[in-house]
This record gives C-alpha cells, structure tokens and sequence, in this order.
C-alpha cells in the first residue's frame, strides 16, 4: 500500500476515499446512538443561541466527519507537495493524515479540533510564506486573527499564538512590530466581540468565559490503558521518522529544515495545549495530526526495506481497526 501512494497518481484520490471507507467499517458497525457535536465555545452563545451538544445522527455524523478528514488530507498533501517538505510529489501526507485521523473512536466524531485542523493547514500555508516574503506585519496580522477565530470554535487553540511567535523567530530576522502585529489580529476579534456582549448588557459572562484559562489542571485522569496500546506502533514510527530526519537534515534545503523545525513545535504545543481544560476529551489530539502526518510521510517516503515498513504500517492498521470492535 504504501509503494501504491508514494507515486503522485491522480487516482490515488479514488483510493484515498475506500481506504477513508474501510478505515471506519468498524466504527460504523456499533455507532452510538447518539452522538453530540459541541460545535462552539462559550463566547459565540450569545450569537448563537444552541444547547450545549446539539444531537446529529450518528451515521450523518460519521459522514460529515469522514467528508471534513478527507477534504483536510487533499489540502495537506497539496500544502506538503506546493513547498516541496518532503523533496518529491506524493500522495503519502494525505494516506497518513487519514491513517492518524483513525486512531481513536473519537477522533472519527464531529468535534471542535476536527474542525479547527482547518485552520491549522490555512496557518501552515502562511506561516510557510514567512520565509521570502519581504514583509510579514501583514501576515502575521491575518495569524493572530485566525487563532481567534480557532479559540472562539476551541478554546485550547489560543496557544496557537505561540506558534506564530515560534514561526517569526525561526523564519524571520527579529522584528518587534510583526511579533505586536498576531496580537493586534488576535484582539481585533475579541473586541468586535466584547462589543457585541457590551451592547446585550452581558459583558460580565465575556470576561467569565476566560476563566479556564486560570483554572488548575485535575491530576487525576480516567483513562482506559488498553485503548492506548495503538499508540505503540506510532511512536515506533514517529521515532524512526526522526532518526530518519536526523540523517537527511542537512542535505535538505534551509527552508525544508526550518519547515520540519516549524512542524515539530506545532506538533508540541498542540499535545500539551489539552492543559486548559479541567475535563479531559481524547479528540482534542487530533489537532497533531496534521504535523504526524507530514512526519509519518517523510518516513515512509524514505524507508529503504520495503518488508520492514509495510509490515510497520498494515500493524498500524490492524491496530487501529481492532481497537475499533474491542472498546474494552
């Protein structure tokens, strides 16, 4: 499978979408039947007057999921192959974001950080011109809006700010007024907003909204252990992906390397970024996906024994489907 999707065949498209398909028989075949979908943080209730979890069919919901990971796997591929990450076209960052996008019963759900990935892929596409553009205040203006568009669908997307910062001092020469100017995009928003809470007589629940942001983080964490074995074949490959990189990081252009330096902190701050939250939702790491995609591409793009990393990926695979009929 993976020799199939490491040429850049427009039909693998068609092959993308069965995988996508057999990749959720199993959920599909005991969906719950009922299946919330919180679409929206605390600050846009009084825009939009919804209950906490809107009720959506189960199979619908599972459809609209599956629809959203697979128009993300185009744009990240597309994103992957347009500043050339991984040195040739390939179809390999969408087959993996589809493979990552699996792992765990709720990440093939409607949720927030689903659709936040979104604007995790339109992030990369600027923070990536930041390179040679000439001037980047604007950019960085247009970051800092998005991340609060992001937190005002998921609230742990406000540390995306910090890979904005990240970004500038990776790919730019320091320049105070574009570390100034995310900040300005990212407030513009919320006042807009503030406004609107003014002007209803309710600009006390605006500021009560930021209140997690101060809460302290619960040490206990109920967490089914078994659900977590699939994890073992993805940190083999994650490891082997760096050691991987490792190896071929100076033969790659200055702008390949500070990419991957990039994805590696987006990867980073997405995993640690669940601490906002007092109540912990496993779909929130579906925000790593988009940079482990690029990673598990990257690998399996240069692995050199084919045996070794076909069978690495079809366990991934039974993993990940296993898990799926056995919830424990």
């Amino acid at each position: 499978m993976i020799k199939l999707f490491r040429s850049f065949n427009p039909l693998n498209i068609v092959w993308l979408a069965i995988f996508l398909f057999a990749m959720r028989i199993g959920f599909a075949y005991h969906v719950p039947e009922k299946m919330g979908f919180p679409f929206i943080e605390l600050f846009l209730r009084l825009l939009i007057p919804v209950s906490d979890q809107p009720v959506i069919p189960p199979l619908f919901n599972l459809f609209l999921a599956s629809a959203l990971v697979f128009i993300q796997a185009i744009l990240i591929n597309y994103l992957v192959n347009h500043y050339n990450l991984l040195g040739k076209s390939t179809f390999l960052p969408a087959l993996m974001y589809i493979t990552v996008s699996g792992l765990f019963i709720p990440f093939l759900m409607l949720s927030p950080p689903l659709v936040c990935n979104f604007l995790v892929i339109w992030m990369l596409f600027k923070l990536f011109n930041l390179y040679k553009g000439d001037e980047a205040k604007s950019i960085s203006y247009d970051l800092g809006m998005i991340v609060a568009i992001g937190t005002m669908i998921y609230l742990p997307f406000i540390y995306m700010l910090l890979v904005i910062w990240i970004a500038l001092i990776i790919f730019r020469p320091f320049d105070w007024r574009e570390w100034i100017a995310c900040m300005i995009g990212f407030i513009t928003i919320f006042f807009f907003l503030a406004v609107f809470y003014y002007l209803n007589d309710k600009l006390g629940q605006f500021f009560d909204i930021w209140l997690p942001l101060a809460t302290k983080f619960s040490v206990h964490i109920n967490i089914n252990y078994y659900n977590y074995l699939v994890l073992i074949p993805v940190i083999i490959i994650l490891v082997f992906c760096f050691f991987t990189l490792q190896q071929n990081f100076f033969k790659s252009y200055v702008q390949t390397r500070k990419s991957f330096q990039l994805l590696f902190f987006v990867f980073l701050i997405a995993l640690f970024s669940f601490y906002i939250r007092t109540e912990f939702h496993l779909d929130h790491f579906l925000l790593c996906a988009v940079p482990a995609a690029v990673f598990f591409a990257y690998y399996f793009l240069y692995a050199r024994t084919r045996w070794f990393y076909e069978t690495l990926y079809i366990i991934l695979l039974a993993s990940i489907i296993y898990f799926q009929f056995n919830t424990f």
